[in-house]
């Protein structure tokens, strides 16, 4: 207890230390269902956020704020990727292997699509537009053709596979957690045409791609590393959150955020000549995933607060304290 009473002292100090005019804070605090949960996601389309719970989906409207829980039952989901006009969405399943694609609105399963070893992210090629999903376990990704609800093919990476960024191009960079690598790969070709090394990173989980700089964000544990994306020099190496899961990326205003499982959201601005921290807002303790709205700008971020029983191998979330935390200006 005392413990965690001075890391909150710490990090309230550190975020009032840094906050300035304009500074991000928490806006909002949207409760929901009881649980845990894995990524989150925007559905503009459908104007909501998608965040996996575990054992089922839950849909946050941005509008009326009303939460929809109980979508796409099953065990270990892990990420969900709006496709086909987000008329359904493409969950991943860890226990099954496999991936369910799952009407929009009631989550009923429409087809299943095996997939390597314990199926983690996915992303959507925008060229090609085959989704891919990172088999963390297993080294390699899937490529599914979301039209056809089957298999397009298998590219063997190697390594424990964390989150995809695209270029808009045909590439696709990947995250190789326990190398410290992101792979580049020729999305139509199948194959992996590069490994680009990532200078003091621990863990690469969550990865951006900024267009107009064609930088690489990489999330790890404890800082970010920003690369060029064709040559893999180092742009910068900064300090952010312990445990980080997950990059948001707004390129309107020229900003990364980076959660961290110790209760901290990095605010990073890409906007000069080089990548600086601009602000750490304390938020809640294992905020490990986001979702960036590129409408708006507005962060969404699951949070609970978690307790250790007794003889437990980990915390779990305290029931009753589920919520979506809002930052914004």
């Amino acid at each position: 207890m005392k413990f965690w009473t001075f890391l909150a002292a710490g990090l309230a100090a550190a975020s009032a230390a840094v906050a300035a005019p304009g500074a991000y804070r928490i806006s909002e605090r949207i409760p929901g269902p009881d649980g845990g949960w894995d990524f989150a996601r925007i559905d503009a389309v459908n104007n909501r956020l998608l965040v996996t719970r575990g054992i089922s989906l839950m849909s946050l409207d941005l509008a009326t704020r009303k939460v929809t829980g109980g979508l796409a039952a099953g065990e270990r989901l892990h990420d969900a990727l709006p496709v086909n006009g987000s008329r359904e969405i493409l969950v991943t399943y860890g226990n099954a292997n496999a991936a369910r694609f799952v009407d929009g609105q009631t989550g009923a399963t429409l087809a299943t699509v095996a997939t390597g070893k314990n199926p983690d992210a996915v992303g959507q090629d925008p060229k090609s537009g085959l989704v891919l999903v990172m088999n963390h376990s297993g080294g390699d990704i899937t490529l599914i053709d979301p039209k056809a609800h089957a298999v397009a093919g298998t590219i063997i990476v190697g390594g424990d596979l964390e989150m995809a960024a695209f270029d808009g191009k045909g590439l696709a960079f990947v995250n190789v957690e326990d190398r410290n690598e992101t792979v580049a790969i020729d999305v139509a070709a199948a194959k992996v045409l590069r490994r680009i090394k990532l200078p003091g990173c621990d863990g690469p989980t969550g990865i951006a791609y900024h267009a107009r700089r064609r930088w690489l964000i990489a999330s790890c544990d404890g800082s970010t590393t920003i690369v060029e994306a064709a040559s893999g020099k180092l742009v910068k190496s900064l300090k952010s959150g312990k445990e980080a899961d997950g990059v948001g990326l707004d390129e309107r205003s020229e900003t990364a955020f980076v959660a961290g499982r110790d209760g901290t959201l990095t605010v990073i601005s890409l906007a000069g000549k080089a990548p600086t921290v601009a602000q750490v807002l304390k938020t809640e303790p294992d905020n490990r995933t986001l979702a960036v709205d590129p409408r708006d700008g507005r962060v969404y971020i699951p949070a609970a607060r978690l307790a250790k029983a007794p003889g437990a191998a980990r915390p779990t979330p305290v029931p009753g304290t589920f919520e979506v935390l809002v930052v914004s200006r």
